[in-house]
């Protein structure tokens, strides 16, 4: 066991070891250093700083210079200069206002998980639970992100689809899941509000190709654009999400300005001025150098427990390759892994503690919480008295901290991204970081992070499974090697 307790005092004071920039998100890496967690399991980071500036300030300047070009699949680095996307987003949403009691989000993957990170971080605890009154007359929402039947059916069971507004998003419009969805959903609105149905559907998908833009123009449905050259796990700002957000209330604007002031400081080329970069070498040299090829996302604030859902599709189905953009193969990738803090202490730590040394655990703790909550002043005889008086809040980075520095007791590596609190500016900032990261590492595993071959296959055998026209050979085939195993 390597203690690190003693060093931490010690060790990195100067401000430029450490991204720290003022009003917005913050990065340590301290206890990924070797002079915290040993040599065996930690980083010289200062040493691979130098070593790496070069090729880290290529990648960035790379990325920029390519992101305007068709074909990159890097427009999503764009999306928060999109005032037209904003504009028509703020005009639909204020024609809708008072309209609809509930929407409803049809999508998988990319096309939901980041709608339901920043409205789970953005929109009041319990939102659905709330009063109309509470909610300040935005209406509730739902992400159906699933095909399971039992909860299809029981979602729609309890929602009044009269005042509901279906926004079905598929950018290739033919994703089984969503249009199943969608055809199932579609089939009941018909049936209820008869020819008026159109009114309650909005689409979000390409913006002239593709099955569900030819419905929709057939239709009449109101559309939006998912742009070219933006993947679905990029997607969360584009009209993908935005749309949503705006419906409920959540300010964009506040969200786009986040997102144009960490794309301003990420064009830094400089590796020590950069925490996107920052954190995108270490995770990368943990896995190639260290074998910690699990990476855990862990947010200490329950708001922010589906950005860790949004991070592992991110993570996982950019980075996980068979083949390098020289086409060898390689099989590479780290294990994404969503855990919440205080929660996952006391079902994940055991494991992370004491367990291989497999894993660098990214935690993201907040600095002011919205509401500040006093712990009472009563069982003062007993063991516990010692809660009295303080506050929630201070418990919750005291276990935020602690299991950082536990962890690093039993040498294992931890970075740290701190928010001065959830609000549209601060998660903005947080999703983009992780977004730019993503791609800066795709650039050193030398893989295309924007592609998904491993998706595509099983979404093809899922066609032929289900009848699909023009893969009656792949069903014949996969019938036979069903029937084989």
């Amino acid at each position: 066991m390597y203690f690190a307790l003693d060093y931490i005092q010690l060790i990195y004071k100067e401000e430029n070891k450490r991204g720290d920039y003022s009003g917005m998100i913050k990065f340590d890496y301290r206890n990924a250093d070797a002079l915290v967690v040993g040599s065996e399991n930690g980083l010289n980071l200062s040493q691979e700083f130098d070593n790496y500036k070069d090729r880290i300030a290529e990648i960035i300047a790379d990325l920029n210079k390519r992101k305007d070009k068709p074909g990159q699949w890097l427009q999503w680095m764009n999306l928060g200069y999109s005032e037209e996307t904003a504009w028509y987003v703020k005009e639909y949403a204020a024609l809708v206002e008072n309209r609809f009691d509930n929407i409803l989000v049809l999508g998988i993957g990319g096309s939901a998980l980041g709608g339901i990170a920043v409205t789970e971080a953005l929109l009041k605890p319990y939102w659905n639970l709330l009063s109309k009154e509470e909610r300040n007359g935005a209406p509730r929402i739902f992400f159906l992100d699933n095909i399971d039947p039992d909860y299809m059916s029981g979602l729609l069971d309890v929602l009044d689809l009269k005042k509901t507004l279906v926004n079905v998003i598929t950018k290739s419009g033919d994703t089984a899941e969503t249009m199943a969805q969608f055809m199932f959903v579609k089939d009941r609105l018909e049936k209820e509000l008869g020819d008026d149905y159109r009114k309650n559907i909005v689409a979000t998908t390409d913006q002239r190709m593709g099955i569900l833009r030819q419905i929709s123009e057939q239709e009449g449905y109101k559309t939006f654009v998912v742009p070219d050259d933006v993947g679905g796990r990029f997607s969360v700002f584009s009209a993908v999400g935005l749309l949503p957000f705006a419906l409920v209330g959540i300010d964009i604007d506040e969200i786009t300005n986040g997102i144009k002031d960490m794309d301003l400081a990420l064009k830094n080329t400089d590796i020590r001025e950069n925490i996107a970069a920052q954190n995108a070498l270490i995770q990368y040299l943990m896995d190639v150098k260290k074998g910690k090829n699990i990476s855990v996302m862990m947010p200490y604030s329950s708001k922010l427990k589906y950005v860790s859902d949004w991070y592992v599709q991110l993570w996982a189905e950019s980075l996980g390759k068979d083949m390098d953009l020289d086409g060898n193969h390689v099989h590479i990738g780290p294990t994404p892994m969503g855990a919440l803090g205080a929660t996952d202490q006391h079902s994940q730590v055991q494991l992370y503690n004491e367990g291989p040394n497999n894993k660098i655990i990214n935690f993201i703790r907040v600095e002011n919480f919205d509401t500040n909550l006093e712990i009472p002043k009563i069982f003062e005889y007993t063991g516990t008295g010692y809660l009295g008086g303080k506050s929630f809040n201070d418990l919750m980075n005291a276990e935020a901290d602690s299991t950082k520095v536990a962890l690093s007791d039993y040498a294992r590596p931890t970075v740290t991204i701190t928010l001065p609190k959830v609000d549209g500016y601060n998660v903005a900032q947080l999703l983009y970081m992780l977004e730019v990261q993503t791609a800066i590492a795709g650039e050193l595993y030398h893989i295309n992070a924007f592609n998904q071959p491993g998706v595509e296959q099983a979404k093809n055998y899922t066609y032929a499974l289900m009848g699909r026209a023009g893969y009656e050979e792949s069903a014949k085939t996969l019938q036979t090697k069903m029937a084989a195993v």
